[in-house]
């Protein structure tokens, strides 16, 4: 029995929405932007950096089956007691994925934090080259826990539906 569905699903007799489709169709970077506006002044502090990073991620569907994911980073970095900007790198790094197959609940967490994952070391080396060629030391950004990430932003809607019915 398990040989006769093996050999149907090999030649295509089973519907596609049935079988799971995962595939990365394309990795691009969407926005690319980097200011030094207290160069070349700040060259000649010492420097004491202190690092301030924003991320975001978002998804869209752009055909059937097809998704953009995008994760935008964006790292500024003050220097010295005054805590004048040394640099603003900013990233938004995107990819096309194709998905099929999964229910509303597994393709919003596939969305929200696998595809994330996937492009996370993307962006993160177009941040640290962007600082590079600033002039700047290396930034190198530690991981980031999209699971995490996801399940706190599940939460928080979670809470603000439950804030909304309380207040009908």
């Amino acid at each position: 029995m398990a040989e006769e569905q093996n050999a149907q699903a090999a030649a295509g007799d089973q519907p596609a929405q049935d079988q799971l489709q995962f595939a990365l169709q394309r990795i691009y970077v969407k926005d690319v932007s980097f200011e030094a506006p207290n160069s070349p002044a700040v060259f000649s502090q010492p420097f004491q950096p202190k690092v301030g990073l924003e991320l975001d991620t978002e998804h869209q569907q752009v055909g059937e089956e097809l998704f953009e994911v995008s994760i935008k980073v964006t790292a500024q970095v003050t220097n010295g007691e005054d805590q004048t900007t040394a640099f603003l790198a900013e990233v938004e790094q995107a990819g096309l994925f194709r998905i099929a197959g999964l229910s509303a609940e597994q393709l919003d967490h596939t969305l929200g934090a696998f595809c994330p994952n996937v492009l996370f070391p993307y962006a993160r080396e177009a941040i640290d080259n962007l600082v590079n060629r600033g002039s700047f030391p290396p930034l190198m950004l530690a991981p980031v826990n999209f699971e995490a990430m996801y399940a706190q932003r599940k939460q928080r809607e979670a809470q603000q539906q439950g804030a909304e019915a309380t207040a009908h």
